[in-house]
C-alpha cells in the first residue's frame, strides 16, 4: 500500500489539483483521513480551507472509513421514476442506519450515487462492485444476507 507521502509526490502538479489528490488518497485508504488534510494542503501549496472545501463538496469523497461492504443506491432519473426512495427507506430500516452512515458492526455503509448505468432495470443498487437491478424493498433481506 502506498504511503501518503508517495501519493502526494505523484499528485504535485502546477496548478495543484485538489480533487485528483483527494481521490488518490481515498483510493489508497478508502477515505480521506482528517489528519492528512494539513499535509495535503502543504504539498499542494493550497490552504487547508481549499482542501476541506473540495472534500466536503463531492459526495463521493468520504471522511470516515467505510464498512466492509459499500451499498450505493442509484438516484438517477430512471431509478427515481421506479421508486428508489422506497428502496432507500427499506435499506435504511433493515440496516438501522441513515444515508452516509455505517452499521455499528462495520459491515455495511449506505450511500447514494447519481447513476450506476443500469437504467433499463431500475431501481438499482450497487453493493461493492455488484450491480443489482429491479430491486424491490422486499428483496432487501435476502440481498443483504448474501453479503454477510
Amino acid at each position: 500500500m502506498k504511503t501518503l507521502e508517495a501519493i502526494l509526490e505523484q499528485c504535485r502538479t502546477s496548478p495543484p489539483n485538489i480533487l485528483d489528490t483527494l481521490l488518490a488518497v481515498q483510493g489508497t485508504f478508502n477515505y480521506v483521513p482528517s489528519s492528512a488534510l494539513p499535509e495535503i494542503a502543504r504539498a499542494l501549496k493550497a490552504t487547508e480551507a481549499d482542501v476541506v472545501g473540495v472534500l466536503t463538496y463531492y459526495p463521493e469523497l468520504r471522511t470516515h472509513p467505510p464498512g466492509r461492504h459499500l451499498i450505493r443506491v442509484c438516484t438517477g432519473e430512471s431509478c427515481v421514476a421506479n421508486h428508489c426512495g422506497r428502496l432507500t427507506e427499506a435499506l435504511a430500516e433493515e440496516l438501522r442506519i441513515g444515508m452516509g452512515a455505517t452499521t455499528p458492526d462495520g459491515r455495511f455503509t449506505l450511500e447514494k450515487v447519481y447513476c450506476v448505468g443500469n437504467c433499463a432495470v431500475g431501481p438499482s443498487v450497487m453493493i461493492d462492485e455488484d450491480v443489482h437491478g429491479r430491486v424491490a424493498p422486499g428483496d432487501i433481506g435476502a440481498l443483504l444476507a448474501s453479503y454477510k
